[in-house]
């Protein structure tokens, strides 16, 4: 087997996450920290010598600088070339500029003024300023925090993206080098730190975001915690910036909006509205090959300069194009976050940086992953204002509009570019036609007389995220939930009569609930009620049995099929009034519960232990003398294999031996037994209900009541003597 080969004077493989360097002699490869080389000083030098050749050699020669003005400072000085953005030439020039104020289109707001009703009811289309944080819930360090204490929360091994701003492209380094370069007393070079998340670090503890971001955050409020992708982290940036640091013309990942504190020091936004004609011309501005040369403030209308000072905090809205400059030394802390009110035009940037190819680190971290949560939640949240009568506000339907065409296109592009950044729990197709179905029946509201009984919007503002409701508020909407659990397979406006079938899936969960609390008999309260409703004959039962044939074969009590002339009585003696009146209304089930001599008892005694099987309701059999002839379903086929020796279980404690057809007498036994070794849960095992799996999509082994009914259905879909025979004997509701 071949080795890899070794480089550098530490005589380790390459790894690419490290930078490297090569010497001009030797034409060896060598990482930049063993030999004191970072990557941002390595393309000022010409021509490099490592240490060995350094002898015979003599020291690395450096490039000469032959202008200010271009990226490229060895470019020869003739000044036919025009200045690029974030040369010294042109902070120069751009500090001369005239710009409008922002003065014009600033919203100048106390902190506890900025809430989620306040942007819910007049949108959030302007930035707003703040001059002191008290009452926006924001919490940061005191203004002597400097960079030094950054290194010592942080980490000063921590590598961090710096941006060479003179020739504005972007490295790595060291926190402890960028320390080292700030404090030193001469500069070379103009770097910026703008990307510094540290959500994962002690300095975390320091910062708390302002509380319309955390209300309003689509990752704090909609982001799932067992989520596959890891959950993204952009709320918390720390900036640490040099003075003449320039960030060139740019939107926020995403269409994030931004929350900025200045915590000392000065820094100057030049913001430019996003209209439809702006960000068309931003794109083409974008894309050119000589974006450096063209100032994109000068291609639009208006461009609005507004100067952000020490303790000033500034919200700055959705697709707001924007660059920023460093007046003097500044630390600044500040965040991103998505969110109901704009989500056209968060969808819309993201587009946009999809056909301009942004590479992923410029990205939104799994941006299509939250619009998938996203869209179910605002699917919740639109059936919930339904049922209350409350129309949603525009921003809601204008936005989910939106994100019905997002969501589809996504889907379609999957085709030919598979990169699915689809939830596994969400049925993609099904949840657009419900949020289809959801904007298509308020269309014909507003469009018909009936809109009218729907509630205006006023003063109370209809909710659109969880996290702008109180305790009382969620109770109710985790009461119309369940209300909607329970009847989810009738009709919205019109109530119709409970069908056999979801009598038998409604009790199924029911029962289904109380082998995961444990065996009933540990409720002695039920075990009473239970076995005072199997012992007591009622005079409707009685009267019902002088009519009934004699040729009842099978009979199914408590989970176990029971074959005995007594086994009449039994079921006659469980079928209490409410029972009988549902025979009465439906005859054609009484005749059904006897089948006929002539057909053969194995076809229905095994497709009933098969479907209880796959319930995982099947109990095991008394006693050998009292069990069926017949073996389990899957025992015969298996030998002696484990599945036997679950099919020949003892019987419960409680229950008696030797008993024979005439004196047969009803004991109870444990809900809870050992199940078939292909059945037994996982150590963990998820609830069974259906309740764990609303809205989800079932997983393995996780199937809900009519998909496993459904498949002994197809089983004997012309014999339908053993459904009508479970529904009556063993799931039908106990009265109240």
């Amino acid at each position: 087997m071949a080795t890899a080969p070794l480089y550098c004077v530490c005589r380790q493989p390459y790894d690419v996450s490290r930078f490297m360097i090569e010497c001009d002699i030797c034409k060896d490869w060598f990482h930049g920290s063993c030999v004191q080389v970072e990557e941002h000083h390595a393309v000022d030098i010409d021509v490099y010598h490592c240490p060995n050749c350094e002898v015979a050699h003599g020291p690395s020669l450096m490039k000469k600088r032959n202008n200010w003005h271009r990226h490229d400072y060895t470019e020869a000085d003739d000044g036919g070339r025009p200045v690029q953005a974030g040369t010294r030439v042109f902070v120069r020039e751009l500090q001369d500029k005239a710009f409008a104020s922002a003065e014009e289109i600033l919203l100048w707001m106390q902190g506890s003024q900025v809430t989620q009703r306040y942007l819910e009811r007049h949108g959030f289309r302007y930035p707003i300023g703040v001059a002191h944080a008290e009452g926006l819930g924001l919490r940061l360090p005191p203004s002597h925090f400097s960079v030094k204490d950054v290194e010592r929360y942080v980490g000063g091994d921590k590598m961090i993206d710096v941006i060479d701003v003179a020739r504005q492209a972007d490295s790595k380094m060291k926190l402890k080098e960028f320390v080292k370069y700030y404090y030193s007393p001469q500069r070379p070079k103009v770097l910026n730190v703008i990307s510094l998340e540290f959500s994962d670090t002690k300095m975390s503890e320091l910062v708390v975001v302002p509380d319309i971001a955390q209300k309003m955050s689509w990752v704090e409020n909609y982001w799932p915690d067992d989520s596959y992708f890891p959950k993204p982290f952009v709320q918390k940036y720390c900036l640490m910036s040099v003075k003449d640091s320039y960030t060139d013309f740019h939107v926020d990942f995403g269409g994030t909006s931004v929350w900025y504190h200045v915590l000392w020091g000065e820094k100057v936004f030049y913001l430019i509205k996003p209209t439809p004609a702006n960000l068309a011309l931003y794109e083409e501005w974008s894309s050119s090959p000589n974006q450096s040369e063209v100032f994109f403030g000068e291609k639009v209308d208006t461009c609005y300069k507004f100067v952000v000072r020490q303790g000033t905090t500034l919200l700055l809205p959705t697709g707001w194009i924007h660059a920023v400059l460093t007046a003097q030394d500044c630390m600044a802390f500040g965040g991103n976050f998505l969110h109901n009110l704009n989500i056209g035009m968060q969808l819309r940037c993201y587009e946009m940086e999809r056909r301009l190819k942004t590479p992923d680190l410029f990205k939104f971290p799994y941006f299509e992953a939250i619009c998938w949560y996203v869209a179910k939640n605002l699917l919740e949240t639109l059936k919930e204002l339904r049922e209350d009568n409350c129309l949603p506000p525009d921003y809601l339907i204008k936005g989910v509009k939106a994100l019905i065409s997002a969501l589809k296109s996504w889907l379609r592009r999957e085709v030919t570019e598979p990169s699915s950044e689809v939830p596994d729990h969400i049925r993609p197709n099904h949840l657009i036609k419900e949020l289809t179905k959801e904007i298509r029946y308020l269309e014909d509201q507003s469009a018909s007389s009936g809109s009218k009984l729907m509630k205006p919007q006023g003063n109370s503002v209809c909710p659109s995220t969880r996290s702008s409701q109180d305790q009382a508020s969620q109770a109710r909407r985790n009461a119309r939930r369940l209300r909607h659990h329970h009847r989810h397979h009738r009709h919205h406006h019109t109530p119709e009569a409970p069908s056999i079938l979801d009598i038998f899936e409604q009790h199924t969960q029911e029962v289904l609930k109380r082998l995961e609390m444990g065996p009933f008999e540990d409720d002695s309260s039920f075990s009473l009620q239970l076995n005072g409703k199997f012992n007591k004959a009622s005079t409707a039962s009685a009267a019902a049995e002088k009519s009934l044939d004699n040729h009842l074969r099978l009979v199914l009590c408590n989970g176990r099929i029971i074959r005995s002339a007594h086994s009449r009585h039994l079921l006659l003696s469980y079928l209490d009034m409410r029972t009988c009146s549902i025979i009465t209304q439906k005859p054609a089930l009484l005749n059904l519960c006897f089948r006929d001599p002539s057909t053969s008892p194995s076809t229905e005694e095994d497709a009933i232990q098969g479907m209880l099987s796959m319930a995982g309701l099947l109990y095991p059999p008394l006693s050998e003398e009292g069990a069926s002839s017949q073996e389990s379903w899957w025992s015969y086929s298996q030998g002696s294999s484990s599945s036997e020796a679950w099919a020949s279980h003892a019987p419960s404690p409680g229950c008696g031996e030797n008993h024979t057809p005439s004196d047969y007498q009803y004991c109870e036994t444990s809900l809870s037994p050992p199940l078939h070794p292909c059945k037994r849960p996982a150590p963990n095992p998820p609830p069974i209900s259906n309740q764990a799996t609303k809205g989800k999509r079932p997983k393995k082994g996780m199937a809900t009541a009519k998909q496993r009914l459904g498949k002994i259905l197809k089983l004997n879909r012309h014999k339908p003597f053993f459904v009508y025979l479970i529904a009556l004997v063993f799931l039908i509701p106990p009265p109240p």
